[in-house]
């Protein structure tokens, strides 16, 4: 357990990395780019960097509809970046319980995020959580 909680920590200082440097992950990934304070990626680490791109569009277009009145523009850099981690895991990781998603990433945002960013991606994800539980996302979509 405590490896996927650095894994999850990891994954996020390289989607931070990403979003600033503009390089893909698959970049940061094969060029090493990213900090050695944290080693190397780990397995699952990868897996979930690699979901996050691969499914991008579709994972930002979940986060957009559910966070009504917010555009991914708009929400601070961290609190986007936690949301694509754990809707990745709650859309397409089955081995990780939606409950573990959820406080992982409401965990990560009282570390890396502002004074609400807790509040906010728990009510996002939580709200995610019961749609998908009742069946209102479709399995997968074509991602753009």
């Amino acid at each position: 357990m405590l490896e996927r909680r650095k894994a999850r920590h990891q994954a996020l200082h390289i989607l931070y990395q990403r979003e600033i440097t503009e390089e893909s992950l698959s970049r940061i990934l094969a060029d090493g780019s990213y900090s050695s304070d944290d080693g190397d990626p780990s397995e699952f680490c990868r897996e979930v960097l690699l979901g996050v791109e691969a499914h991008q569009s579709r994972i930002d277009a979940v986060i957009e509809d559910i966070s009504q009145n917010w555009t991914l523009a708009r929400m601070p850099l961290v609190d986007r970046n936690i949301l694509r981690l754990a809707v990745f895991e709650l859309l397409y990781l089955e081995d990780v319980p939606d409950s573990v998603s959820i406080n992982e990433a409401v965990e990560m945002a009282k570390v890396y995020g502002g004074e609400d960013s807790s509040k906010f991606v728990n009510g996002i994800l939580g709200r995610l959580s019961e749609i998908y539980a009742g069946g209102g996302l479709a399995e997968d979509t074509a991602d753009e």
